[in-house]
């Protein structure tokens, strides 16, 4: 089958040209199908609007969009390589149940607008998948903190005991961090929610005055790309911030997998991971491994993998559409199902995390305590650094801290021993899509 674009005095290149340029893109549009639906319609609102459409053409046209929404919801409409995407896909079926009025669907726009409509209203919902997920692992993260406000855990610096901390200042402290990765996520979201359609190929539609604010309206963006050449301008770069702001939520889920794996080994076995978190070994039949914590901490390099394409390809690149773009769109939409995927690990983790407290209890030692002994005689007066050196290796007065609770050594809310996740929780919830964000 000729592709859309294919003049009828034009001879279609070779088989392997049209998989070098097409890829894996049909693939990725088959994601798209019921978004670029969605726009297709909103757009023929648009077009009924200005006169371009009549009332029997826009009707018989939604009622193709039904029949069309049906079919993608029950898996009928696949797209091939020699399809190229999901455009060509629908306006051939609005085409084959309208006649003339599917041949008028594609006035005033370009294949080069249509897909960032499509993405971006993909990106609109999967990225507010992404930030319930994320709140949902630090709402977690607040659980774990809330049953362990006065369980003891060593805190490192050069991975090497340094001071006394709680299992609830540690939970805590990733809590947080997702509620700022949250934040990011926000503006993003935020950024990506601006409606392209209008620009066309990059330079606007001659003669009609489309009516760009109500389609961006009925699709529910939040503002438009005032200027058309913009549009094409910003591609790669608002999908650019998206997954820039998946990187910060996979780095904080990072260092919590480094963390878990770290604590569940038997040299800390400080906890202990739900079975179904962990897998066997084809040889060892006594292992449990923690496999999902190990590739849900390797899962950030990969989105970070997929933002260096999203920086390089556009990078160099004169104003206009180039073809160079096409690569974008699989970035951005594998890093947002992989980090759905690694919110998913991340919860079962967290979820399924028992501390084992005698193990933790055990790691407490009075040296911990020796910055506890010399900020006691600050506070009685002392100028530190002459405190710093009256203590150094006075173990019996780092032992007196040591035998005191947490929440006496400790003074000031947000430290180990005075965790409070009230705050917190009601920042969380609050960025939460549809709840405040």
């Amino acid at each position: 089958m000729s592709p859309i674009w294919q003049k009828s005095t034009h001879v279609f290149a070779a088989d392997w040209v049209t998989r070098f340029t097409v890829g894996d893109d049909h693939l990725w549009d088959t994601m798209l199908l019921p978004f670029d639906a969605a726009a297709s319609l909103a757009h023929a609102a648009g077009l009924l609007r200005i006169g371009v459409l009549s009332k029997v053409e826009f009707q018989a046209l939604q009622e193709a969009f039904a029949e069309l929404g049906d079919a993608i919801e029950n898996g009928e409409i696949e797209i091939t390589v020699e399809d190229e995407d999901c455009h060509t896909v629908i306006e051939r079926f609005l085409e084959a149940k309208t006649g003339e009025a599917g041949r008028k669907i594609h006035t005033g726009r370009s294949r080069n607008d249509q897909v960032l409509a499509a993405l971006r209203l993909w990106l609109r919902q999967h990225l507010e998948e992404v930030m319930h997920g994320l709140a949902e692992v630090a709402d977690a993260l607040a659980d774990v903190a809330d049953a362990h406000k006065e369980t003891f855990l060593p805190g490192y610096t050069h991975m090497q005991r340094a001071m006394p901390s709680t299992v609830a200042a540690w939970a805590l402290g990733y809590a947080e961090c997702l509620a700022d990765d949250l934040t990011v996520l926000k503006q993003a979201r935020d950024l990506n929610n601006a409606s392209p359609l209008g620009a066309a190929a990059g330079y606007g539609v001659p003669y009609l005055d489309l009516d760009r604010g109500g389609v961006a309206s009925d699709l529910g963006f939040n503002r438009i790309q005032e200027q058309v050449t913009a549009v094409q301008l910003s591609r790669g770069k608002f999908e650019l911030a998206a997954v820039h702001a998946l990187v910060q939520g996979a780095a904080t889920i990072n260092r919590l997998s480094s963390d878990i794996v770290l604590y569940c080994s038997a040299e800390f076995g400080f906890i202990k991971l739900a079975d179904e978190m962990t897998t066997g070994s084809s040889i060892m039949p006594q292992k449990k491994n923690p496999d999902i914590a190990e590739l849900a901490r390797a899962a950030l390099h990969r989105i970070a993998a997929d933002m260096h394409v999203l920086l390089g390809v556009p990078a160099n690149l004169p104003s206009g559409y180039h073809r160079d773009l096409q690569v974008t769109k699989a970035s951005v939409m594998r890093s947002v199902l992989m980090m759905l995927d690694l919110i998913e690990a991340a919860l079962g983790l967290v979820n399924g995390l028992t501390f084992d407290t005698k193990r933790t209890e055990a790691a407490r030692s009075a040296d911990l305590y020796a910055t506890a002994a010399a900020l006691k005689q600050v506070k009685d007066g002392t100028a530190f650094r002459d405190a710093y050196r009256d203590v150094a290796g006075k173990t019996d007065v780092w032992q007196a801290e040591a035998d005191r609770p947490l929440s006496q050594v400790y003074a000031t809310e947000g430290n180990p021993g005075q965790t409070d996740s009230t705050r917190l929780r009601a920042r969380i919830r609050k960025l939460r899509p549809g709840t405040g964000s």
